[in-house]
């Protein structure tokens, strides 16, 4: 049940003696918004980590190049449980987590417990009893949402934050609706989701440039257009339907735009078919899943970024960051954000892009049209986002008094 995989110089491993045990329930090679903030969190400290997490598929060949040890557990294939297959996975998940830090306790006596979520957090709370360690936990947004579910979850929820040396969130607004939300006495810190350069191959930036043209002749999207992104899961709270709405009023006014969607999900075919109502099909190109080193060449076809999030009131989720905002800024396009959780940490209003209220028809209209149309905005938008995108908080600061 445990893929044991260890740097590949193990005596390089015993001399750095880590001292931080990271948990993640998930982690890369899986790809996500969670995974990518907890490996970059690793990579600041190599050499003080040690990785618990879940198997995925292709984590072998991964893990082996990792410059620090990677411990997972096995999960078997439940999915066809439906509600009850998903209990059982986070029991599994709190179980194998408790075991295994223990396990790992006796190997490494590491010092500091880094739990990089708030899901499954009663496995945190025990271990903060049965190990001699300081634990520190991270919260994202939507992993803050599940503890109000009921009144015996919220209560474990506090007491477990309690029982923490410091809480970390991705942003000002998860920082906030905690402190809203639940009794908090631990220090509380924001440590930003950052751009990680190498995620999108080996080639610079000006050599991604150099994909602009092609992806654009692939796509049939003369040079001389205005091209509007959009990166994500196609589901409703993204908002890319706010987009295809507006694409027959810019184009009445003269605006040559098209509109490129990178992703799946499960409103794929109702944005086809809205696209098709309106009579832009032409414009609005769904490119399906791009991987990361192909993502490049989308952000530097197009001129301008946007995603107009929103809450969904029937799903539940709020946005507690939006990393490919910083993305889109860090290849120097300016961004069309809403005004909604952590998308204004990521987004700052008319220094890298332009915040607008995603329920304001009018205001996401005129936004979109000032962008299309001057070019010197958004090469100044896209300037100062450039500069900003790689900013990073180093972890190592959770440790200055310890």
């Amino acid at each position: 049940m445990i893929n044991l995989l260890l740097h590949k110089n193990s005596t390089t491993e015993q001399s750095q003696r880590p001292d931080i045990l990271v948990i993640s329930r998930v982690f890369f090679p899986d790809a996500g918004g969670i995974q990518e903030y907890v490996y970059n969190r690793c990579l600041q400290d190599p050499d003080r980590v040690i990785v618990l997490t879940s198997a995925c598929a292709g984590d072998q060949a991964f893990d082996h190049t990792q410059p620090f040890a990677i411990y997972r557990w096995s999960m078997p294939v439940i999915s066809s449980l439906g509600k009850l297959g998903g209990l059982l996975k986070q029991i599994l998940n709190m179980f194998w987590s408790v075991i295994l830090s223990i396990w790992l306790y006796q190997r490494y006596h590491y010092r500091y417990i880094e739990w990089c979520h708030g899901y499954d957090f009663p496995a945190l709370l025990l271990l903060s009893y049965l190990l001699p360690v300081k634990c520190f936990i991270y919260l994202h947004g939507n992993d803050v949402l599940c503890p109000q579910k009921n009144h015996v979850f919220r209560w474990l929820f506090e007491w477990t934050l309690q029982h923490t040396e410091a809480i970390i969130c991705n942003s000002n607004f998860t920082r906030n609706y905690l402190k809203d939300h639940f009794q908090v006495k631990r220090p509380t810190h924001v440590i930003h989701p950052t751009v990680r350069p190498e995620k999108f191959g080996k080639e610079s930036l000006k050599q991604v440039n150099l994909l602009r043209t092609k992806i654009r002749q692939t796509h049939q999207i003369p040079e001389k257009a205005i091209a509007i992104l959009s990166v994500g899961r196609l589901v409703r709270r993204k908002g890319f339907d706010r987009v295809i709405e507006h694409l027959p009023a810019l184009l009445a006014e003269g605006l040559d735009v098209y509109y490129l969607i990178c992703g799946r999900g499960p409103m794929e075919s109702e944005l086809k078919q809205l696209a098709e109502n309106l009579g832009v099909t032409s414009r609005v190109i769904f490119a399906g899943y791009v991987p990361d080193e192909e993502l490049a060449g989308y952000y530097a076809a197009c001129d301008l970024f946007s995603l107009l999030t929103f809450f969904d009131n029937k799903v539940k989720s709020i946005e507690g960051f939006g990393i490919v905002y910083l993305e889109a800024a860090y290849f120097g396009k300016p961004v069309i954000a809403s005004k909604v959780g952590g998308v204004e940490d990521a987004v700052l209003d008319k220094e890298t892009g332009l915040l607008v209220d995603p329920n304001s028809p009018e205001e996401v209209l005129a936004m979109l049209r000032q962008l299309c149309a001057d070019e010197k905005l958004r090469q100044r938008l896209g300037s100062r986002g450039q500069e900003l995108a790689t900013r990073t908080t180093p972890h190592r600061m959770l440790y200055e008094d310890s």
